[in-house]
């Protein structure tokens, strides 16, 4: 394939800066065979990209796959679509089909003046209808089930999951022993990774805590059936196996924490000084200041490793950052969710956290790496949004959250260009490097100025086109074969 016209800057290891030059590109064996002035080859499919700049394919740092390809089939129970106990009882009852009724996305926020916990097994009875009904909190680690779903998951005298509340239906960190009892199976991860490609999205980072050996095996079969398109970064549990496969690398160990429940603090040095002694970073969640808190004193007294990373740092004091900062450490933010979330985060965080939350600009001040996952289904996957929010800082009220915080469209960007393995790492359209790319439908100049995701033209996966939307101005000669996930 080649790629003629398109705008580039930054395949020498300069900065995305926009207005770059104008060259031709050619693809070959899934990489990137030469740039510059190319005529074209016998029986090469010649794409003119009439001035559209092309990226290096984006990557989701911090993403669920499993779950956002189940979530493709549930009724979504949270904000802003659902707000209230009448609004949820409504799209409960509207959900089709008569068996399992899976939900996602409720917030406590919904119940309103009900109180936090409202939402449990004897409302689902009441409320619900009559089926097998699971909802998911939007944190991902609560289900609630009603009676006729817990009578099912509970048969034939089955062993209880660890942290169940059967008086009110609460089942906390129990994904595993719930596919266990569901299915035993994963789910088709083709639709969801036909919707990524769209978004321009060629690399995803897996970050499952409960990832292990059988998650590994279905994605690397799901990957080879090409059902799964995308590169693969995954983080997962401490006896998570490696994988020589480049299109699918283990990196992480992954530390979920709960500040309701911290875990034994020795134990936890212990896990992270054991990770790093097998060469493994470790990924750490820390939605709260007591998480995060916790978090870096058990890197400090461990001793960081290159790679080590901190997800969501959802509220970081300038204290903290700077820790960070001193302990090399690696942040992977979710900018969208002050677009999604912040009305809420407005109405229930603490005022005095407010300034802390989802911090970006603070830690690119301070020397902190900096990337983006969409932390998907809980948020939502498409990176074109986070970029816009990470611009803005706005909520869908219109509130401006941190507004000190705001990014560049340049900066918002960069937060998707670096490498899988090392986010540190800014990739560039270059000689040499794999062909996945996204070329939009605009120079960047333009582009700029209103990010989402339809600027993406197309969408290009080791030299195979992934997705294609045609535009007016662009032409295509030449016939190779295109792979259209639409």
């Amino acid at each position: 394939m080649l790629i003629r016209n398109a705008e580039l800057e930054g395949y020498a290891g300069n900065p995305w800066r926009g207005g770059g030059q104008l060259a031709d590109v050619r693809l070959a064996g899934g990489r990137i065979a030469a740039i510059g002035r190319l005529d074209p080859a016998d029986g090469e499919r010649v794409i003119d990209a009439a001035g559209g700049a092309l990226l290096p394919g984006l990557h989701d740092h911090h993403c669920h796959l499993f779950a956002l390809a189940a979530a493709r089939t549930s009724v979504f129970c949270g904000p802003p679509e659902v707000d209230g106990a009448e609004a949820l009882a409504r799209r409960l009852a509207q959900a089709p089909g008569s068996g399992w009724l899976r939900g996602t996305g409720y917030h406590e926020s919904v119940a309103g003046d009900l109180g936090p916990d409202w939402l449990d097994r004897a409302w689902l009875d009441a409320h619900g209808p009559d089926r097998p009904i699971r909802v998911q909190h939007r944190g991902g680690r609560r289900w609630i089930v009603n009676s006729a779903a817990l009578d099912l998951l509970l048969a034939g005298g089955a062993s209880p999951p660890p942290r169940l509340d059967r008086a009110r239906g609460h089942i906390d960190d129990g994904d595993e022993w719930l596919r266990a009892r569901l299915t035993g199976q994963f789910p088709d991860l083709a639709p969801a990774s036909a919707d990524l490609a769209r978004l321009g999205l060629t690399g995803l980072t897996e970050m499952t805590p409960s990832n292990d050996a059988a998650a590994l095996a279905c994605l690397a079969a799901q990957q080879d059936s090409g059902a799964l398109r995308q590169r693969l970064v995954l983080a997962g549990r401490a006896d998570l196996p490696a994988s020589a496969d480049p299109r699918l690398r283990v990196r992480y160990t992954k530390l979920h924490l709960h500040d309701a429940r911290l875990p034994d603090y020795e134990a936890t040095v212990g896990l992270v000084a054991a990770s790093h002694a097998a060469g493994r970073p470790v990924a750490v969640h820390c939605v709260t200041l007591a998480e995060l808190v916790f978090a870096l004193a058990a890197l400090r007294e461990a001793g960081p490793l290159a790679g080590d990373r901190i997800e969501h740092a959802s509220i970081a004091p300038d204290e903290q950052v700077a820790e960070i900062a001193a302990l090399g450490l690696i942040v992977v933010t979710q900018p969208h969710f002050i677009a999604e979330r912040g009305d809420a985060y407005l109405a229930a965080v603490d005022p005095a956290d407010r300034p802390w939350l989802y911090r970006a600009a603070a830690f690119l001040n301070a020397g902190v790496p900096l990337a983006a996952g969409s932390d998907a289904p809980f948020g939502r996957p498409d990176p074109w949004a986070a970029m816009a929010a990470a611009v803005s800082r706005q909520t869908l009220a219109g509130q401006v959250i941190g507004a000190s915080e705001a990014l560049s469209p340049e900066a918002a960007l960069a937060l998707f260009l670096g490498h899988g393995e090392a986010p540190e790492r800014q990739r560039t359209v270059a000689p040499g490097a794999p062909a996945d790319l996204c070329l939009l439908d605009r120079g960047w100049a333009k582009a700029r100025e209103s990010l989402g995701a339809g600027l993406v033209r197309m969408t290009v996966g080791a030299g195979a086109v992934w997705f294609e939307r045609k535009v007016a101005n662009g032409s295509d000669h030449g016939h190779g074969s295109v792979t259209n996930p639409s």
